[in-house]
């Protein structure tokens, strides 16, 4: 264990302020709620973003860019939406000098920006499906604050589609969590569960909201992405028309959907140990640091370098020929989760091999040189496998039951995971499982089981089962 990280068991949020700032990835800024994403961070956000944005792109959507500011009476137009968001909504108030006629918000979503211009473009179903995305950032005023997991300022990206039917939308809402779970289990190894949010809980101004929900280390939930259906609620507040294929004007069906930079808090939590970081090779912005053992003899930087212009080609390499010790190399790439350590050295290079440490299981592999090409890819998938494991393990592991408020209470008091249970569907019940046992709910998972006939809340007769946890 690094000396100076907080172990997780003594405090999980302590242990988890230490990573981010250690580990290089962010740091506060003088703004309140700001962070300041630094060039580690950033790069990991820019390798889920590539892939993310090639996946959008593969099912023909296109990127585009909108205003920061969001005038208040095109805010006003959708009712639901604008009380949604009104606690969460920053003002300008000037432009220079002068009071502004009318003010401005600082976008805390841009479904009415869109809007606004979908009703200028929109005429006839020949121009739809409309399937637009865009990366920006966002301001919600929260009241309490932690880097990538609420932040006053954070980035995202951001779909906003029209669609010709309902039926379609519904695909596309469908189609869009579908590829937030692909990205978090592919390539981020974290396990999701999807389902549907309740009413409560669902998007401001959406008729559906649908997540995909990941189980922290220490049992807590974070909604890591979310896809919405709106119907035709948007289209008919903005006027957004179109000649159907019966030349009868028709309001076309609204979708958005969006997953930020707090997906890199779920990778430090779903991943991260007492060293530091452990970072999916997919999106790592170093997957192999070679270590030269010895570096002041005779070769071993050459064939250091060697050793990288080799593995160029099959993953993001590079060499650490610093002055410091080995010892405090393998610490530093401890903390920034680099998933293989490379270390050569003279008898290393003596006995035609290198060690390659896999950094969360710190298992040492003897590869050969002569294959080291071929070896590396396969260790890294070994990597993402070993992590993705471990975190369903720990999911499996704080996963239960609950058939009456008996069992539930005794879950809050010893337990802290997801909670299943069945559910009558009534508001009250669902409030009371907040108030009482402190519980949120996460989902109704797509994959329903039935535990049981009545709702362990009122005991009336149950609709479906839904997925309970405290979360971030």
């Amino acid at each position: 264990m690094v000396d100076d990280i907080t172990p997780m068991d003594v405090d999980f949020a302590k242990w988890y302020t230490d990573i981010v700032r250690k580990a290089d990835l962010a740091d506060y800024s003088s703004v309140r709620g700001c962070m300041i994403v630094r060039p580690y961070g950033t790069a990991i956000w820019e390798n889920i973003r590539s892939l993310l944005d090639g996946m959008f792109k593969e099912t023909g959507h296109e990127n585009v860019m909108m205003p920061m500011f969001i005038p208040e009476s095109l805010l006003q137009r959708e009712k639901d939406h604008v009380e949604g968001f009104a606690p969460e909504v920053a003002w300008v108030t000037h432009g220079g000098a002068e009071e502004l006629a009318e003010r401005l918000c600082v976008r805390p979503t841009s479904e009415t920006l869109f809007c606004e211009h979908y009703a200028k473009i929109i005429k006839s179903y020949r121009d739809l499906p409309m399937l637009y995305n865009q990366w920006c950032s966002v301001c919600r005023w929260e009241k309490t604050t932690r880097p990538f997991l609420r932040t006053t300022e954070f980035w995202w990206q951001e779909g906003h589609t029209m669609h010709e039917t309902a039926e379609e939308a519904m695909r596309e809402t469908e189609r869009q969590l579908d590829v937030y779970a692909r990205l978090c289990e592919e390539f981020l190894a974290i396990p999701v569960v999807k389902g549907r949010k309740t009413d409560k809980e669902k998007f401001a101004g959406a008729e559906r909201t649908y997540t995909i929900e990941a189980m922290m280390h220490d049992g807590k939930a974070l909604q890591s992405g979310t896809s919405h259906y709106f119907g035709d609620g948007f289209a008919r507040a903005f006027d957004i028309t179109f000649q159907g294929r019966d030349n009868k004007p028709q309001y076309p069906h609204q979708t958005s959907w969006g997953m930020s930079t707090r997906i890199i808090g779920a990778i430090i939590m779903t991943h991260g140990d007492d060293n530091g970081l452990v970072l999916p090779p997919a999106i790592a912005p170093v997957q192999a640091v070679i270590v030269p053992v010895a570096q002041h003899k005779e070769g071993v930087l050459d064939a250091a370098y060697a050793l990288r212009d080799r593995l160029k080609g099959v993953c993001r390499v590079k060499v650490d020929d610093s002055e410091n010790s080995p010892g405090w190399k393998f610490a530093e790439y401890e903390m920034k989760g680099v998933p293989l350590r490379i270390e050569l050295g003279p008898k290393d290079i003596e006995k035609g091999q290198c060690v390659v440490v896999t950094r969360h299981n710190r298992e040492k592999h003897f590869i050969p040189l002569e294959n080291i090409e071929a070896e590396i890819p396969g260790l890294l998938q070994k990597v993402r496998d070993g992590i993705y494991q471990i975190a369903l393990e720990n999911r499996e592991r704080r996963t239960f039951t609950a058939a009456s408020m008996e069992e539930i209470m005794d879950f809050t008091a010893h337990q802290s995971g997801f909670l299943k249970t069945m559910w009558c569907g009534d508001l009250a019940c669902e409030m009371a499982m907040k108030d009482q046992a402190g519980l949120s709910s996460r989902c109704m998972p797509f994959e329903q089981e039935h535990l049981s006939d009545v709702c362990p809340i009122c005991g009336r007769p149950a609709k479906e089962m839904v997925i309970w946890g405290k979360a971030y």
